[in-house]
């Protein structure tokens, strides 16, 4: 079977190109043809399991034409990204629609205003539309139950045609770290007794940040400290308790750090972060907005706050996990569970979808 895959633009650290790399390899290794429609962006270097077509990035709609004309007729298309028309779309991004309508009540008016009447949002809302209301996916693969749920309600699409697979961690989490805690505290900076939160994502504003600071700020105990890693507008969450660490290379380290991870976003499809932070067995306080949401038990691997901007949820929550003895109740719960959501079943379960697609 050939099968094009499509992913505008590239990042070297980006979830959805090592995504790609990863079912690329697994299609030539099921002795599928795999080639990849991207920009001049991506590496050649970075798709050597066959052929790359680029164009220019010149934005979401002529990217999109672009893969149209391209298209050869005996191809399956499988779409990381919005185009006009695909066999397979997955939907790794959510739908945009609901997250510009979801900040709403998180920014200014004028912003919101602003932010609708950009191009780039109008393409990609143009975009969605053709996927999900005018049949250009005959088939959706969404990456959480909200999802699938958030395009059924809003453009109608028919629900036996969307999959729901969920985000996948490759090994590496879960190889042992031949540091110890002791010392890797003690590298970040760290006392022994202080309660160390964690914050990681670009994108502040709809990943919570506000709320998180917010949160810690009202909490009595004084060794409770939340660590930011990723970049952002520092100035905006000013704060005694917050530490800023920039772009993290060493992720693992901080992780093992840390003693609860907590992402209070506004719109999340399913964070592969906070996936990442329950292999290490950290507790993750999230929000219902978050699709990950859905694969945890609130109270057992961590807590399920029902918004972002609920401080006071957000603040019980953190005190409850505070609790080291509740802390290394769940740390080998947490482990197992992140343990069942692999890159490998993704993977396995996207190349089911493909192939029942082909019949």
């Amino acid at each position: 079977m050939k099968i094009a895959l499509v992913r505008r633009g590239y990042s070297r650290t980006g979830g959805a190109e090592s995504y790609l790399k990863r079912l690329g390899r697994a299609l030539t290794d099921a002795g599928h043809q795999a080639s990849l429609y991207s920009t001049d962006a991506w590496p050649s270097a970075e798709w050597p399991y066959g052929p790359l077509i680029r164009f220019s990035d010149s934005g979401p709609l002529r990217f999109a034409k672009a893969v149209q004309e391209a298209r050869q007729p005996e191809e399956m298309l499988f779409s990381l990204d919005r185009i006009f028309r695909c066999d397979c779309y997955r939907a790794g991004d959510g739908v945009h629609k609901v997250w510009l309508e979801r900040r709403l009540a998180h920014e200014a008016g004028w912003r919101s205003f602003f932010r609708f009447a950009n191009r780039k949002h109008a393409a990609l809302l143009q975009l969605e539309r053709t996927l999900f209301e005018k049949g250009g996916a005959r088939h959706i693969i969404a990456n959480s139950r909200m999802v699938r749920q958030e395009i059924i309600d809003e453009f109608a699409y028919a629900a036996k045609d969307i999959t729901v697979i969920y985000n996948g961690l490759p090994d590496a989490p879960f190889k042992r770290n031949p540091r110890s805690r002791v010392v890797v505290r003690r590298e970040w900076g760290l006392r022994e007794n202080d309660a160390v939160l964690l914050f990681a994502g670009t994108g502040w504003d709809r990943k919570g940040l506000k709320y998180a600071v917010q949160a810690v700020e009202r909490i009595s105990n004084r060794t409770a400290r939340l660590l930011v890693a990723g970049t952002g507008k520092k100035h905006n969450y000013r704060s005694n308790k917050v530490r800023f660490l920039g772009p993290v290379a060493d992720m693992p380290s901080l992780f093992l750090a840390a003693d609860i991870f907590i992402l209070p976003t506004v719109y999340d499809p399913f964070s592969n972060a906070c996936l990442e932070a329950l292999s290490f067995g950290l507790p993750v306080i999230t929000t219902a907005t978050n699709g990950f949401a859905e694969i945890i038990v609130s109270g057992v691997h961590g807590e399920v706050t029902d918004r972002a901007d609920n401080v006071p949820a957000l603040q019980q929550a953190i005190e409850k996990w505070l609790v080291p003895a509740r802390r290394v109740s769940a740390s080998q719960k947490c482990t197992e569970l992140a343990r069942s959501y692999t890159m490998q079943r993704n993977v396995e379960e996207t190349l089911s979808v493909l192939e029942k697609l082909r019949q």
